[in-house]
């Protein structure tokens, strides 16, 4: 048995979730299904993170453990043939030892929040940013960003069905930039609550449009309660970004 590391890609558009679920397509079920028709075998497909319906992937850390004699480039470019048409790509596969595992030896997640802030309808982008048209002061954005900077008990900024038994995360990064148009929020920690970074995203672009002030966005986290929450972003801006690892496998 050999384990495959490998680093996907996908539009998060037509699935239920990266995890397989019973009501609807996931990027997991993808990837199972075309691992199965390569090898003919039952693998399963184990990953750095959870992603809701309609979040994306840049490089998603995942691995899979095969029996099949056959080297990481072919099991990559057999899984990307019989993935078609499904927006899923694997832009990376290597051997790794069995004691690596894709969502236990990481130790830190990256993801990028994009807003289009602009009237104009989406064309190209539709589907991969959330589309605001009221004018975003990103500065105050920033400054209201780094009350959240650091450890603390998130209960507001989590959904309501968050599996996770502990609310105290340590955020280590929360920065928003402008490029013209479009503003990026850019998180990174060991590990998020279920709708961390998208009720983030929320009551920051409220700070953004005036609705907020800089100083609720503290005041909500120190709510320590949902129903303080502002908003909760929508999924289609949100992608993940990195998965770090101590060592590269």
């Amino acid at each position: 048995m050999t384990r495959f590391a490998l680093t996907l890609e996908f539009d998060g558009t037509p699935f239920f979730g990266l995890q397989r679920q019973k009501h609807g397509p996931s990027v997991q079920q993808s990837v199972e299904a075309a691992a199965r028709r390569v090898t003919g075998e039952d693998a399963t497909l184990h990953s750095a993170g959870r992603t809701d319906a309609g979040v994306h992937a840049l490089a998603m850390r995942s691995h899979m453990d095969i029996a099949k004699d056959i080297t990481p480039f072919r099991l990559m470019e057999a899984l990307n043939a019989l993935l078609r048409p499904d927006p899923v790509a694997i832009i990376a596969c290597q051997n790794v030892p069995d004691d690596w595992h894709a969502r236990f030896s990481c130790t830190g997640r990256r993801y990028v929040y994009r807003i289009a802030n602009r009237r104009p309808p989406m064309t190209l982008d539709r589907n991969r940013v959330w589309q605001v048209t009221p004018e975003l002061d990103h500065t105050a954005m920033h400054r209201a960003a780094q009350s959240l900077v650091g450890r603390h008990d998130f209960t507001t900024y989590r959904s309501a069905h968050c599996q996770s038994a502990d609310p105290v995360k340590t955020l280590d990064r929360l920065d928003v930039e402008r490029e013209g148009d479009e503003i990026r929020i850019h998180a990174a920690a060991r590990s998020f609550l279920h709708h961390q970074v998208r009720s983030m995203v929320g009551c920051l672009a409220l700070v953004g449009m005036g609705r907020w002030r800089e100083e609720q966005i503290a005041e909500a986290l120190a709510a320590r309660d949902r129903q303080a929450l502002g908003l909760n972003a929508p999924p289609q801006g949100l992608y993940f970004v990195e998965a770090l690892y101590p060592t590269s496998p």
